[in-house]
């Protein structure tokens, strides 16, 4: 009896030790994961901040010295691609293609230096101020594709802090989870980061690390909130007593939105191809700061809705009376982000293509004369609609390398 008590302690102490260990391994395992998602989520609000008052900078000079445009934008347009150029060539554009690209290419086999050119601190810094510089100049640009390459970056660089003892992460995990930490402090869903996260990391050893995924996403999220305070991207919009004919309408708008969608996107690919004919820098200069008077020359003889990230005009139509727009903003707010996303400077299209989609939504709804509620429900159409075109430049580029 003494033998097989003696046998039964020895057997309990080894699975506690073992339990012991495990706990010990899984979390040292989350704690980097959870550093850095408090740090993504001061970072996202700092940039939010910043970009807002680049904006709001923008603004007071339309309104004030309209004139001063024609020679601010060309320089903050010239000196956003030159920043790209010059110091980290793939913080161009959203970011979102080089995330893909890094989560792909994050394996043993790879030479580790073409993952630090898409993610990095190099990133972050030229990723802001590009970024910045430009919607200083007035560009229509978006923050929140740019916030998911920052939110990878932080993770890689917390990943290479880790001491050699540490235990094992896949680089790949980190490199998933900042983009979904990203995304989820970006637009303050931390439930939509966590389904990115799952759906980059259904074929990896995804349940090694769930735990320490979704709650590293979920504090991502919840920074950014504790510093912003509650919010939502785009708020509630009424759409309850939608009448009957409604469905007319959204097919209309899906089949508009699609088209000029697709349309965008089929632009963007060409004026690429045909930048990379360029052969001299002067001529990228001289395109850039084309890109730049036109808008400022429409801005200031038209409309100045062609500036900007486009976000206003989503909180306009859906929240205020002003429902309908004119019958040429969405021509403003498809020529704008085609003109600034493809100067080669940092900034995102995904605000700029949701505010193209409900201009198209909110003038199909002038045109058929629908109620406040049915206009919402236009509006969010149009946005879906266009915004599902824009993943073919996503896709395409990220393919393709360009």
């Amino acid at each position: 009896m003494k033998i097989i008590s003696w046998f039964r302690f020895q057997l309990k102490r080894s699975f506690d030790r073992i339990r012991n260990e495990n706990l010990k391994k899984n979390a040292l395992q989350a704690i980097p994961f959870w550093i850095a998602s408090i740090i993504t989520g001061g970072v996202a609000v700092l940039y939010t901040k910043l970009f807002v008052v680049a904006e709001n900078c923008t603004s007071f000079v339309f309104n004030h010295h309209a004139w001063a445009l024609f020679i601010v934008s060309p320089i903050c347009f010239v000196l956003a691609w030159w920043l790209v150029h010059r110091f980290a060539p793939y913080s161009r554009g959203s970011g979102i293609p080089q995330v893909m690209a890094a989560i792909q290419l994050s394996n043993p086999k790879t030479n580790p230096r073409v993952v630090d050119r898409l993610v990095g601190l190099r990133i972050i810094f030229i990723k802001v101020l590009s970024s910045l510089v430009m919607a200083l100049g007035g560009g229509a640009i978006g923050r929140e594709g740019p916030t998911i390459q920052i939110a990878a970056s932080i993770y890689k660089i917390v990943y290479q802090l880790l001491p050699k003892w540490w235990p094992k992460i896949a680089k790949k995990n980190m490199l998933v989870t900042g983009a979904a930490a990203g995304l989820a402090a970006a637009f303050n869903t931390p439930l939509g980061g966590i389904v990115f996260a799952i759906e980059e990391l259904t074929k990896t050893h995804f349940s090694y690390y769930k735990t320490a995924i979704f709650s590293s996403v979920i504090i991502a999220g919840l920074s950014a909130q504790a510093l912003l305070g509650p919010y939502l991207y785009l708020g509630y919009p009424k759409l309850d007593g939608l009448s009957g004919s409604i469905f007319f309408g959204v097919a209309l708008v899906a089949l508009i939105s699609g088209l000029l969608g697709g349309g965008m996107s089929k632009l963007i690919l060409l004026i690429f191809a045909w930048k990379a004919r360029f052969k001299f820098r002067w001529h990228h200069v001289a395109y850039v700061a084309g890109c730049a008077l036109i808008m400022i020359c429409v801005a200031y003889f038209v409309n100045r809705e062609v500036l900007g990230s486009g976000k206003d005009i989503m909180e306009k139509t859906l929240f205020s009376p002003e429902k309908y727009v004119h019958w040429y903003t969405p021509l403003l707010r498809i020529g704008g982000p085609l003109l600034s996303f493809t100067t080669g400077g940092a900034g995102g299209i995904f605000a700029p293509a949701l505010g193209a989609g409900a201009s198209v939504g909110s003038l199909v709804a002038g045109w058929l004369r629908e109620s406040d509620i049915d206009t919402n429900m236009l509006i969010l159409a149009g946005m879906v609609g266009f915004f599902n075109r824009r993943n073919t430049i996503t896709v395409y580029i990220s393919n393709t390398g360009t």
